[in-house]
């Protein structure tokens, strides 16, 4: 038999204005951890008696020590077999990493809840991708694929991380001033599922949908936003289309959105709305979580694909670009892709401006850079490794 891990939900909390739902995760070992989730006491009606949202949260954690998952609670069957196919995928991805388990319940039923009906929610980070979600649901602009979303999900531990509670607070205020104007909820959680060893890139979507789905009770549906358009899908990688979906139940759906558009076309639909460009949030790497650097090269990037659509400096950076901090972006694999993106449309858009030369320029210099790694890694694949700790040691004695 192979191990087991034991997840038990707790009883909720309530305290000071929340209400915490919390699981204990005991591992073969016996030692034990747990993971939890919580929300304004309000909510307590919409969270799910489900350990849907738990056994996702767990699911990565569970394959990377190859020990199945023994659930003491309720868990829906389709969602079971879903995750079947979810695991094929992971443990086809990286099979050094992640094993297909098991995963057992005390009970699998399916929850209903006629209250969601075709009500929406959507991880919501106030970013491009999110906001572009937004804002093409809530102005009928997705034809057939249209849903009802009615709130966004903005969650404390995940890019901002739970120490810091002042900034998360802040970036709350600038979400919810770009879900307000279009008459949306916004709904505040913090959890602990990051604190796991795994790497964020592989869990943040497992993560998204279990926060999402702790809130079914209110909602039939959770979006996820796309980080990659069909034609640049990058894989593995913690959100796409092929798996997310797999994280469904009858109950609720976890869905995929707006991979047919890319990053570019996704600015151009913000352009014209000015919440957004007041308070959008790009940056990972600024020193203050809940404000963009300028200076990195995702917000530099972001703002200059602004310009190609004639519009100024958005008011969420606090100062522009020039075309010497252009000449001097670092960036490789996917960043330099994406800027090889910004300066082909802007050559399609025939912008002529001082900028476009200079990244070409830029791109040009990392192109060369990446070739040169390129050709140093395909060295070292060739010369045996006595012969490079030789040469290495040899160096030291003369550095």
């Amino acid at each position: 038999m192979m191990r087991q891990i034991h997840l038990w939900r707790e009883e909720s909390i309530g305290a000071d204005g929340s209400i915490t739902v919390s699981a204990i995760i005991e591992y073969p070992d016996q030692t034990r951890t747990s993971v939890w989730f919580r929300v304004p006491s309000h909510y307590r009606a919409i969270i799910t008696s489900s350990c849907d949202p738990l056994v996702v949260a767990t699911l990565l954690l569970a394959m990377s020590r190859s020990t199945d998952i023994k659930v003491h609670g309720e868990v829906s069957p389709l969602l079971l077999r879903n995750l079947t196919e979810f695991q094929a995928a992971w443990s086809s991805w990286r099979p050094n990493l992640y094993h297909p388990i098991e995963i057992s319940a005390e009970v699998e039923r399916e929850q209903f809840n006629p209250e969601a009906g075709e009500k929406a929610i959507a991880a919501f980070s106030g970013g491009v991708d999110s906001s572009f979600t937004v804002w093409r649901h809530r102005t009928n602009r997705c034809g057939r694929l249209q849903r009802n979303l009615q709130a966004g999900l903005v969650v404390h531990g995940f890019d901002i991380p739970l120490e810091k509670q002042q900034a998360f607070n802040r970036a709350t205020e600038k979400a919810g001033a770009i879900l307000s104007s279009l008459d949306m909820e916004l709904i505040p959680m913090s959890t602990n599922i990051r604190s796991s060893a795994l790497n964020w890139e592989d869990t943040f979507g497992t993560a998204a949908a279990s926060c999402l789905m702790l809130l079914q009770g209110g909602y039939a549906a959770g979006l996820i936003s796309s980080s990659f358009p069909y034609q640049a899908l990058s894989f593995p990688y913690g959100s796409n289309p092929i798996t997310d979906w797999l994280l469904s139940s009858q109950a609720f759906s976890i869905v995929h959105d707006g991979a047919e558009f890319t990053r570019i076309e996704k600015i151009g639909e913000l352009t014209n709305w000015k919440e957004a460009k007041q308070n959008l949030r790009v940056c990972w790497q600024g020193q203050e979580p809940d404000k963009n650097c300028g200076r990195c090269e995702k917000c530099l990037r972001t703002i200059l694909i602004f310009r190609i659509f004639g519009v100024g400096l958005p008011p969420c950076f606090e100062h522009d670009v020039s075309d010497e901090e252009i000449l001097n972006i670092k960036a490789k694999e996917g960043p330099l892709t994406e800027l090889e993106r910004v300066l082909d449309a802007a050559k399609a858009s025939e912008v002529n401006d001082s900028w476009v030369s200079a990244l070409e320029k830029s791109i040009e210099r990392n192109q060369r850079l990446e070739r040169r790694e390129e050709g140093k890694a395909a060295m070292r694949k060739r010369i045996p490794a006595p012969v490079l700790r030789g040469v290495r040691q040899m160096r030291s004695l003369f550095s």
